[in-house]
């Protein structure tokens, strides 16, 4: 028996390796516990024990620090861990561009599994990584480099769009030179059903996002750049239609970027952000894999997305007497599951090649050793089976809201319903005006609001610049830039 079963069981564990240590998943369970009861403080403790030494540069732990840090309200090192994060991006995108195929070479670690990939980010990360960039600069003040960081989310999504083309494109010519057809529906015990509901299939793509879009029509519109801003408007709206704060964002730019703005108001806009986006686990399904013997079922890793349970539904915001409705403008559940759709041919392929050499070895025991022989294979075969890479930027907001209002300025009871912890007094102030909220079942954390230029101020320049022109670029205008002022709780 020895002389053939441990010869091929040490070629898997060669070729497929023992998946050892913790996961992504596991190593931040602690740090996402104390956030979501409200020790943010300690959270920020774990996350930066975690970024130290050899992990200082980490891709997705510093982007799990710096948005613990935006839940903190401590923008600027926030912003700093994130400016680390961005660098891994954008050596990724100057490989996009520059040499695909080595990024597409990460495919030679399939026989690893994947989490022995260099993680690259899930395409909707990188996207976010910019606008959470943007939104942090907001909240200090500065709309002119977050001005930048939006022109570069947009930069960042015709890369990855561009990308991917071609990764698909190699990933079909590949399977179909080894003769391996991805279909979900050989996945026998796969959750198939979570990633093809109507939420998942109406998303356009796995990256582009509602909520950056509108936050760039917003900055754009804040900077007196009308032009600019309805291209955002626009797009938000393609992104999630028939939502009426978004219609109203495109709507009403005319109006409120001229003198027929309402005098002395200030245009308030509320981002609510509830839980924490989905953990990917790993189940292990049946693959089937043909030998000379027939078919044979081998046990292989597949990620699985689990919604978090604090990502609830937010309908309303009150202000003093005043209700404002929300609207879902971003989930990122539905995103993180489109972006497993996408991803699940390549997954599948990978797994195939693993599939394969583990039915190999399954049949050759068969075939020398009878039952029992093919019974060692199996176990040997499962045993050195990877856990399917689960990981996934954790600490973003599982859905995030948006509501809108001109309001008088004043002091009010802010307050989010159903939240035990809930209300705040805001003091509402100049023409434009963010407040930021996090909320998770038995926690709510009110960032810092921050508002830009005076209540009632309208720039003479845009009398006569219209919101939708043709070629917004060939547009000269002279841009009166409101002053930003930083709200204390």
């Amino acid at each position: 028996m020895r002389f053939y079963i441990v010869p091929a069981t040490a070629a898997v564990l060669v070729l497929s390796g023992c998946a050892t240590g913790p996961t992504h998943d596991s190593s931040v369970a602690a740090t996402l516990t104390s956030t979501s009861q409200g020790d943010i403080g300690n959270a920020i403790k774990q996350i930066e024990a975690q970024t130290g030494g050899a992990k200082k540069a980490d891709l997705l732990l510093n982007m799990e620090k710096g948005e613990l840090m935006r839940i903190g309200s401590r923008y600027k090192e926030s912003l700093a861990a994130f400016e680390v994060a961005d660098i891994k991006v954008n050596e990724w995108e100057a490989a996009a561009k520059s040499n695909p195929a080595k990024l597409m070479g990460q495919f030679g670690a399939v026989l690893l599994g994947d989490g022995s990939r260099d993680y690259e980010g899930q395409d909707y990360e990188k996207v976010m990584l910019t606008t959470r960039m943007a939104m942090d600069r907001i909240s200090l003040g500065d709309l002119d480099t977050a001005r930048v960081d939006i022109k570069r989310t947009h930069e960042r999504e015709a890369v990855i769009a561009e990308f991917r083309a071609k990764e698909t494109e190699a990933a079909e010519k590949e399977a179909k030179e080894k003769g391996i057809k991805a279909d979900t529906k050989e996945l026998n015990g796969y959750p198939v059903e979570t990633l093809n509901d109507p939420e998942v299939l109406k998303l356009k793509n796995g990256y582009q996002n509602a909520l950056s879009h509108y936050m760039a029509g917003f900055v754009y519109e804040a900077l007196n750049e009308p032009g600019l801003a309805a291209p955002g408007y626009r797009k938000a709206i393609e992104l999630r239609p028939d939502l009426p704060v978004l219609e109203e964002g495109l709507r009403g730019l005319d109006k409120r970027t001229s003198f027929r703005r309402q005098k002395g108001l200030t245009d308030v806009l509320f981002v609510i952000e509830s839980g924490n986006a989905p953990a990917r686990k790993s189940q292990k399904v049946s693959f089937p894999v043909p030998t000379g013997r027939g078919l044979i079922a081998v046990s292989i890793a597949f990620p699985v997305i689990y919604p978090d349970k604090d990502a609830f539904n937010i309908s309303q915001l009150n202000l003093g007497s005043m209700a404002l409705p929300t609207a879902l403008i971003t989930d990122f559940n539905v995103m993180a599951r489109k972006a497993l759709k996408d991803e699940l041919p390549g997954i599948q392929l990978r797994a195939a090649v693993r599939a394969i050499g583990k039915g190999v070895l399954q049949d050759q025991a068969n075939k020398r050793l009878g039952s029992l022989g093919g019974l060692v294979g199996n176990v040997m075969a499962t045993a050195t089976e990877p856990e399917a890479d689960d990981r996934m930027w954790r600490s973003l907001p599982g859905r995030v809201f948006i509501a809108r209002s001109f309001m008088a300025p004043g002091d009010y009871e802010f307050r989010i319903p159903g939240q035990a912890d809930g209300a705040n007094k805001l003091k509402i102030d100049g023409r434009y005006m963010v407040v930021p909220v996090r909320v998770f079942r038995n926690k709510t954390y009110f960032g810092e609001p921050v508002h830009f230029g005076k209540a009632g101020m309208v720039a003479a320049a845009t009398a006569d610049v219209p919101a939708t022109p043709e070629k917004p670029s060939s547009i000269k205008k002279k841009v009166t830039k409101p002053t930003p002022n930083v709200v204390a709780k």
